[in-house]
């Protein structure tokens, strides 16, 4: 199987280093992407939208070999749930890491400080405890030494929606910050931010109980969930 790991906001390809393996020793095509206006801190960001994540990930399901298993975390879920959207027929699952299908005219998250059009790495006091689970000061360092302003455009662009086969495409949602019992729980309380994925036909919860960046905090265990969810695909 040909899986897309497609990162969330901040990170590069690197970020899925320590996932990659497990995945890889399995058998599976395991591509790591480095989203445009990622590629490093110097790089050019200003032109850069939420579309052009999009067609990016677009470009690489249309490269690969058969059906592909789509990985998004945090923000990159949005863009995986839109590829799956461009193309329901190629993509045979899509796996959310701490992360949800993100609804036509939503945004991922305008509220998050803009500097000079971009969106650098905020001081960890800006996060919730929930997310911060796990994440020593060990692991903080390391991922703000890596960290990539994040093109202010992908936060606040609205999602473009089109296809209803979408909701055909099978989901998996990795759940660490939030329980899978909460979110089913919000879905029963009819929660607007939550409506795409009710909408879903086929959803399997797996909880992974960390923080937001499993990838770095769980990354075996992320692996072997990914892994499981691939299998059903």
């Amino acid at each position: 199987m040909d899986i897309i790991l497609i990162p969330g906001f901040w990170l590069d390809a690197s970020s899925w280093g320590a996932v990659t393996p497990a995945l890889e020793q399995a058998g599976h095509r395991v591509r790591a992407l480095t989203l445009p206006g990622l590629e490093s801190a110097d790089a050019d960001r200003s032109s850069i939208g939420l579309r052009d994540h999009v067609d990016a990930v677009v470009a690489a399901v249309d490269e690969a070999e058969g059906p592909v298993v789509l990985v998004g975390h945090s923000g990159g879920g949005a863009v995986a749930h839109a590829v799956a959207d461009a193309r329901p027929v190629r993509v045979a699952r899509v796996v959310y890491v701490d992360s949800l299908p993100l609804g036509d005219g939503q945004v991922i998250n305008d509220e998050l400080p803009v500097v000079d059009g971009e969106i650098p790495l905020p001081d960890w006091s800006a996060f919730g405890a929930e997310d911060l689970v796990d994440l020593d000061d060990g692991l903080k360092e390391a991922f703000r030494a890596v960290a990539v302003p994040q093109p202010a455009a992908v936060a606040s662009d609205p999602q473009t929606l089109s296809d209803e086969r979408r909701y055909d495409v099978a989901a998996t949602i990795i759940a660490c910050e939030f329980s899978s019992d909460q979110l089913q729980g919000w879905i029963a309380q009819e929660e607007p931010w939550v409506a795409e994925l009710a909408a879903i036909r086929d959803v399997e919860y797996v909880d992974l109980p960390t923080g937001h960046w499993p990838q770095f905090t769980r990354p075996e265990a992320l692996g072997q969930a990914i892994l499981a969810a691939v299998d059903r695909a």
